[in-house]
């Protein structure tokens, strides 16, 4: 269980605008994104068996997967203001 579990994250990708995600959203894109790129995950990524455990891990520990030559995807937590 997340501390920030309301917490919403500024998501950037390659021609696309920004775009505020909650947890919830970030991880469902995660996921998906990782069906595709499978074979290009880091290491400690891969050794995580199940695609919405791994799509956590990164939430968790990371701020950016490669997606390809040219290709970006990363993600920030921010605080909007109440």
């Amino acid at each position: 269980m997340s501390l920030y579990d309301e917490d919403t994250f500024v998501v950037l990708e390659t021609n696309q605008p920004e775009q505020f995600l909650t947890a919830a959203e970030l991880l469902e894109k995660l996921k998906a994104v990782l069906a595709s790129v499978r074979e290009d995950l880091p290491q400690d990524v891969q050794k995580i068996s199940s695609v919405e455990a791994q799509a956590k891990y990164l939430i968790d520990t990371y701020c950016e997967l490669d997606v390809g030559p040219g290709l970006f995807l990363q993600w920030y937590a921010v605080r909007l203001e109440k």
